[in-house]
């Protein structure tokens, strides 16, 4: 049986997630913590969160675990809509000016229905524009869960998920049929997606740079300095004049030197900045 936590062994697993993850709970979340961990901690025979704990700093594998478990992985298709249409109206009519292949970065992609609709809209906007566009766009995904990015890699998705975004005629258009429950994106918009895992906290410096970011719902989950920082290297990471797209409730607070805002009607995306001389 399960032990009850203390405030102090609340407030131990709390530093030790931020650590690892930058997942800052708040106060009082005991309980949800304990929702979450409970059938790790079962299979592994761990009686109490002072014991997991214990136990994360000899096994890498089972951190990862925890952080897993402990990551929000609540996602859909074509998400607030604003963004989408910002990506398909202004960022790739931008990039197709450019001529030459754009890349993206979807940061923490959970299941993959981020990165794939972006594919979507690429593909849509060749059929709509044949010619304009490049080829050889990528679109990186990267997420610190590894479950999440086995089933983005599958590309496998049950109805209820389907049906969280997902419109027919694209379901129709770029998804084929496993089963009764389960359809499988095509080839066509899966292969322009490379999946990597990737802790924000970390080096940026190994992922190249891109043209677009989409840094959605995340950083909510953060501290505001460990927002800044993230800010500031995902800047690093733009082309000059790239765009970073934020989720609905998400601000940019003291980075105007690194970005500007560009006001969509309705929707914002934030162009960065040249920095120094």
């Amino acid at each position: 049986m399960i032990k009850d936590m203390s405030v102090d062994e609340y407030n131990r697993f709390r530093q030790m997630l931020e650590r690892n993850s930058g997942i800052l709970l708040g106060e009082g979340k005991e309980y949800l913590v304990t929702s979450r961990l409970r059938r790790l901690m079962e299979r592994d025979s761990l009686n109490s969160i002072s014991d997991l704990m214990s136990a994360m700093e000899r096994n890498r594998t089972l951190m990862e675990s925890v952080v897993d478990a402990m990551t929000t992985n609540e996602t859909l298709w074509f998400r607030d809509d604003h963004p989408y249409r910002i990506f398909r109206e202004k960022l790739l009519p931008e990039m197709a000016a450019q001529r030459r292949a754009v890349k993206i970065w979807s940061a923490a992609c959970s299941t993959g229905q981020e990165p794939y609709s972006l594919s979507i809209e690429i593909e849509e906007f060749r059929k709509k524009n044949p010619g304009q566009l490049m080829t050889g766009e990528r679109i990186l995904a990267t997420d610190i869960s590894p479950s999440s990015l086995a089933q983005a890699k599958e590309g496998v998705y049950q109805q209820l998920a389907i049906r969280r975004g997902m419109n027919d005629q694209h379901l129709k258009n770029y998804f084929d049929t496993v089963d009764d429950d389960r359809w499988r994106i095509n080839n066509q918009i899966k292969s322009r997606v490379d999946f990597r895992q990737q802790n924000l906290q970390q080096s940026f410096s190994l992922l190249g740079k891109f043209d677009i970011i989409f840094c959605r719902n995340v950083l909510i989950y953060f501290s505001a300095d460990l927002k800044y920082d993230i800010l500031k290297r995902m800047h690093g990471s733009l082309n000059p004049g790239g765009y970073l797209m934020l989720g609905a409730s998400e601000a940019m607070n003291n980075l105007s030197e690194f970005y500007e805002m560009v006001q969509c009607h309705p929707g914002i995306v934030y162009r960065a900045k040249k920095v120094g001389g």
